[in-house]
């Protein structure tokens, strides 16, 4: 189908080629009836199960007769009814069958395109697209186009809102990639079981019900509480490992590619100068591996955990485990010209910090280096989190009454995507000197930044 904007024919644009989503997709959009029946009998178990009883069976055949048949329309029509086109400067997404709803998204504004593909979707041979728009709550999403047609109009909206020209930019194609980093496997199973949070849900979930029964006896109150908890302790370990099977990072000009799952797979992309904060994770169970594997005579140093913030997006991972050099050159490239500072170069905190925060004063630091303010916390479990300059929205000194008393003070440096990286219990006087620096470096930074369109 090709229609013509009315606003296309007075500027004389190319005309807009409307296409629809992958023909399985009105599969997808029938369950929505039998959503609703479900959530009504979870909503009132009671009520559905005296309305269940009531019916004979001719009365749930006839049901069924006129439910099923419904339901095909409803997705059928939804699909029939839902297009895609891309112009010279914006993806537009018509849906609704009663009320229609146009979706204009400025190619521009784009900050990265995932394609996922759930277990039954790679049965069927389709995929999903979800685009990170600067200044939108939450993804919009094409689903489901054939697995070819998603890949294709991936790179095709990635060359335009690189800046390359309509004609040309059909014929970019998908970016070659240069794969940096992949997670094995067993590495990822050993991580995990050295993960203080995993034995901690698991602990909770045996512990907490056990006195529960011996306080009151009731089953359904252990149910209710050991439910939960044992799901908890599922997410943390067999929920990670799923998610987080065979991991890798890959380089390209549009970014660094990131695929993973085992049931679920997804292509997720971080395009370069829109990393807004990066947190190295360190566990303790992580630094004695490292040890003792440095005790062997291994090298690549303790392993780390890489979790980073991008405006608009819900990417959080960049690397669920590695050794600390592997990842260091990862974040390198997600941060182009930084260098991650080494533990060495951290400022502590003064010593009269011990007077706020006893003993765990000693985990704090900080340094400020050309391209990133970093600052560092935890004495078991340390985390460091770096802030590049140009992403800098605004820095705070913030003093309590007992933090006046010993002439400390802390900095909050806030990011574009939300996050706050704290510098705790610094001199006060030298806090106060950060703030001013920090107000400048931030100003040269975002002069100097790199444009939106990263490929120009």
């Amino acid at each position: 189908m090709t229609t013509r904007e009315p606003d296309d024919e007075v500027r004389g644009a190319e005309p807009v080629t409307e296409r629809r989503l992958h023909p399985v997709t009105p599969l997808r959009r029938a369950w929505a009836p039998f959503a609703v029946i479900v959530g009504w009998a979870v909503h009132d178990p009671d009520q559905a199960q005296r309305q269940l009883t009531r019916l004979t069976t001719t009365t749930l055949l006839i049901a069924v007769a006129v439910i099923v048949p419904a339901a095909a329309l409803y997705g059928f029509l939804s699909w029939w009814f839902t297009h895609f086109a891309v112009t010279g400067t914006d993806l537009r997404i018509r849906t609704g069958l009663l009320f229609r709803r146009t979706a204009h998204i400025r190619l521009e504004r784009i900050q990265a395109i995932d394609v996922t593909r759930p277990l039954l979707a790679r049965v069927a041979g389709v995929a999903k697209l979800r685009l990170d728009v600067v200044g939108t709550g939450k993804k919009d999403e094409l689903a489901f186009l054939g697995e070819r047609e998603a890949r294709a109009l991936r790179a095709e909206l990635l060359a335009r809102a690189a800046g390359f020209a309509p004609e040309t930019a059909h014929d970019v194609g998908e970016a070659p990639a240069r794969e940096l980093l992949r997670v094995p496997p067993r590495v990822l199973a050993v991580a995990l079981v050295l993960t203080g949070a995993t034995w901690g849900s698991l602990l909770a979930a045996l512990v907490v019900p056990s006195v529960l029964w011996l306080a009151t006896g009731s089953v359904w109150t252990v149910l209710a509480t050991a439910l939960p908890l044992l799901g908890a302790a599922g997410a943390s370990s067999v929920g990670r490992f799923v998610g987080e099977y065979d991991w890798s990072v890959s380089a390209s000009p549009d970014g660094l590619r990131i695929d993973h799952g085992l049931l679920d797979r997804a292509h997720e992309t971080v395009p370069p100068g829109r990393v807004q904060s990066v947190r190295i994770i360190e566990p303790l169970l992580w630094r004695w591996w490292g040890a003792r594997r440095r005790g062997r005579a291994q090298r690549g140093g303790s392993w780390v955990r890489v979790e980073l913030d991008v405006a608009g997006s819900d990417n959080s991972v960049l690397v669920p485990v590695a050794p600390r050099e592997a990842a260091e050159e990862i974040v390198a490239r997600g941060l182009p010209g930084v260098t991650v500072p080494r533990a060495a170069s951290l400022s502590p905190a003064p010593r009269r910090a011990g007077r706020c925060v006893p003993l765990w004063w000693r985990g704090y630091g900080i340094a400020v280096t050309g391209g990133v303010f970093a600052a560092r916390h935890g004495l078991l479990g340390r985390v460091l989190a770096l802030v590049p300059h140009a992403k800098v929205q605004s820095v705070r000194l913030t003093q309590g009454p007992w933090q006046r008393w010993w002439g400390l003070a802390d900095l909050r440096v806030d990011s574009g995507a939300g996050g706050t990286v704290t510098a705790r219990l610094r001199d006060a006087g030298e806090a106060a000197e950060l703030l001013r620096g920090q107000a400048e470096r931030s100003r040269t930074g975002r002069r100097d930044a790199r444009p939106d369109r990263w490929m120009t």
